[in-house]
């Protein structure tokens, strides 16, 4: 099922999200798998379940798009919960990123070209591995969301200036996408 993508300026997308607990663990797998369909939907590389609303520590992948730049991300797809960054190492590189819940605004963002991340897949067996690249940055990208934080946080405070209107049109529902989104500070009966 595909689910909304809630916009900037809604407060979920500033909230540290929770761990699941044991006791939340039946319908992931069905959530995992609607998350990957709203994220392919929106054609989008990943996407945070706080990006549907659910302030909660759980993130999908799908890196397969960069595999012509690096072909190791050939069906890499991954869904990470509960996860926890042990370690970024490297020095940072720029990319210019977007996000789905940020449509239409492209930064460059610097971050680190290596990650080490504990996680649960969604069989809840348990993970510690080490992720380089593109894989990297998506994953950084994905972890913000869950920690309360945008890639517009990491711009300079004229880079956040010069796109502060556009940001404000957003959260109003002033732009034009072609997948379901939730607008927080859109006009009722539009």
């Amino acid at each position: 099922m595909k689910l909304p993508i809630v916009a900037y300026g809604d407060p979920v997308l500033r909230k540290k999200a929770t761990d699941f607990e044991p006791q939340e663990i039946a319908g992931l797998k069905q959530l995992v798998a609607d998350m990957y369909e709203t994220m392919y939907n929106a054609r989008g590389v990943g996407l945070a379940a706080p990006q549907v609303g659910l302030s909660k520590r759980l993130f999908v992948v799908d890196a397969t798009p960069f595999d012509d730049e690096e072909p190791e991300l050939k069906d890499f797809k991954k869904a990470f919960i509960n996860p926890q960054i042990v370690e970024e190492t490297g020095e940072e590189w720029p990319f210019n990123e977007g996000c789905l819940s940020i449509p239409d605004i492209r930064e460059d963002v610097y971050r680190k070209p290596e990650v080490r991340l504990s996680y649960y897949d969604e069989d809840m067996q348990h993970h510690e591995e080490a992720f380089n690249g593109m894989a990297a940055r998506i994953i950084q990208h994905e972890y913000d969301h869950i920690e309360g934080k945008l890639f517009t946080d990491k711009l300079s405070p004229l880079r956040k200036r010069l796109i502060e209107k556009r940001l404000n049109d957003i959260s109003k529902g002033a732009v034009k996408v072609d997948y379901k989104m939730k607008f927080p500070a859109a006009k009722k009966g539009r």
